[in-house]
């Protein structure tokens, strides 16, 4: 018998955050895949949800956002309801049309294809110096390192953040995406504090960007827009919070995971080593597809419906877990393998889809394409020393911490 085989059908908690820090979940989302994909837990840390384990199931749920809302009025986009809580995240991400689209549409001139072309200069000069810095032969932990540096250093650019300041960036958003402390009161009341602490030094920034001329800033384009205008205090947290994690958590998961892949397939990395110009776009897009650094999006039913022979009744949590549908071997062949020539590897669903398809897509695989192409121009290997440190969070899929040495070629590279 299997251990897909051995698991239990029904009623799977996927949920559990010991499973994410133990990377043990794939066995479970196998199971949900092949015997049940529309799958009901009665019992779990957050109550009752349904699980979506399917590529095209998810794409369907995701292609009718007016029964399956995303709005923070129902519950919101994960598995905890916030609306209890002290910071209830009122993000665009986390509305229904007309009011997420308007939002939208006023911050994505932030990421449009010119700027994205813009940044891309400083990101590859920043990348090159921090690469060049690390020590050779000497372990040190590659998401404090790399990761965490090069994800800031582009979240304060994007902001126009106050660059001595940049460091607080990284703590409020782990803060912000931590939704899996559920109902503690203990942690739940420094989860606010850190966000309250955000929202005061961001509106301090936004009110200066309000009262200045426009600029190419996401604060500026969010003061000077019509559809952000005078936003109360949770729309105002909700929006900071959802560019802040939305610009940082998940690259730099994906910077880490990358890490996790090359150790994983030594020959596919010598093989983007041997020609970049070829594979290192697709090696970034199998990383963020592996990686799915944001695991789940939840949406909430807003009336009865028959869903692939299950009745999903109105009010009921529908938890999308887009690291099973990056997995689904129905449209990833060998899915666990992290192959670069893969083609369809931009299919994946790390970025979601249809109307709330992250924004910053195209900014987050120039980063990581900028990572490994510098990394493959200093000919570097990462070994990793032990075990990776996992987040125990069935949201954010990511690392606190991995151990490596590392070589390269003499002298750094440049070009």
């Amino acid at each position: 018998m299997s251990a897909v085989e051995a698991l239990p059908r029904e009623g799977l908690d996927v949920s559990e955050g010991g499973l994410w820090a133990r990377s043990a979940w794939r066995p479970m989302f196998a199971q949900l895949r092949e015997n049940d994909p529309v799958n009901y837990c009665q019992n779990s840390f957050f109550g009752p949800y349904w699980s979506i384990t399917r590529y095209e199931d998810i794409v369907a749920v995701e292609g009718d956002p007016q029964t399956f809302s995303s709005s923070w009025e129902h519950g919101g986009i994960v598995i905890f309801d916030m609306q209890d809580t002290g910071v209830q995240l009122r993000m665009f991400i986390a509305m229904d049309d007309p009011e997420h689209g308007e939002k939208r549409k006023a911050v994505a001139p932030a990421v449009a294809p010119s700027e994205i072309t813009k940044l891309a200069g400083p990101l590859r000069e920043r990348t090159r110096a921090i690469l060049d810095a690390l020590p050779v032969g000497t372990p040190f932990d590659w998401v404090h390192s790399v990761s965490i540096p090069l994800t800031t250093a582009m979240i304060a650019t994007l902001f126009d953040f106050p660059w001595e300041e940049r460091n607080k960036l990284p703590e409020w958003s782990d803060w912000a995406a931590k939704i899996d402390i559920g109902p503690d009161p203990v942690l739940n009341a420094e989860r606010e504090r850190h966000v309250f602490e955000m929202a005061a030094r961001f509106k301090e920034l936004y009110d200066e960007r309000r009262a200045a001329p426009p600029k190419a800033d996401l604060l500026s384009m969010m003061a000077h827009s019509s559809s952000f205008g005078d936003m109360d205090e949770q729309r105002f947290i909700g929006a900071i919070a959802l560019l802040l994690v939305g610009g940082n958590d998940t690259t730099r998961n994906s910077m880490s995971g990358l890490i996790e892949r090359i150790n994983q397939f030594p020959d596919a990395w010598a093989a983007v080593k041997t020609d970049p110009a070829a594979l290192a776009s697709g090696a970034a897009t199998e990383t963020i597809r592996l990686q799915t650094p944001i695991a789940h999006m939840r949406r909430t039913a807003t009336r009865d419906v028959e869903f692939r022979g299950k009745t999903i009744r109105k009010g009921d949590k529908v938890v999308l877990w887009y690291n099973s549908a990056n997995r689904d071997e129905t449209v990833f062949p060998d899915g666990d393998r992290w192959d670069p020539a893969r083609e369809n590897s931009r299919r994946h669903l790390s970025f979601g889809y249809g109307i709330h398809r992250c924004l910053g897509a195209r900014l987050a695989e120039l980063q990581l394409v900028t990572l490994i192409e510098e990394m493959a121009a200093r000919d570097m290997e990462v070994k990793m020393v032990g075990e990776p440190h996992r987040l125990p969070s069935c949201f954010t899929n990511g690392y606190e911490q991995i151990m490596v040495t590392m070589t390269r070629a003499e002298g750094g590279a440049h070009g």
